[in-house]
């Protein structure tokens, strides 16, 4: 086509460039197939930290904690008595806190032994 550019590579860097593209396509592929369960590094650090991990997802999601409880459907007290540990939550409070975090209930409990 008139105008076009045409760009000469080496084949190395032709090389390179296809396997950057297939690192790209693994990379996309595990991350449409993460069901939840896998915790993002920045989450991860926090709770190392001793964040409880239902306060490092809502962070790293850029959520308040009033909007958290909007989108889950749950009072923002309720969330907050959660978060500090005053109280448990229920399977089913958990359950919407850890879809609305896109997550699994697994990642947002706290091992008593380890906290």
């Amino acid at each position: 086509m008139p105008g076009d550019a045409t760009i000469r590579l080496t084949r190395s860097a032709y090389q390179a460039m296809l396997t950057h593209i297939e690192d790209l396509e693994v990379r996309l592929a595990a991350h449409e197939a993460d069901d939840g369960s896998r915790i993002p590094h920045p989450v991860a650090l926090a709770i190392i930290r001793g964040e409880s991990p239902l306060v490092a997802f809502r962070t790293h999601r850029g959520l308040t904690l009033r909007e958290l409880s909007r989108r889950a459907g749950i009072s923002p007290s309720y969330l907050s008595e959660i978060e500090r540990g005053l109280k448990p939550g229920s399977t089913v409070a958990l359950a919407k806190l850890a879809a609305t975090l896109h997550t699994t209930i697994d990642t947002l409990l706290v091992d008593s032994d380890t906290s």
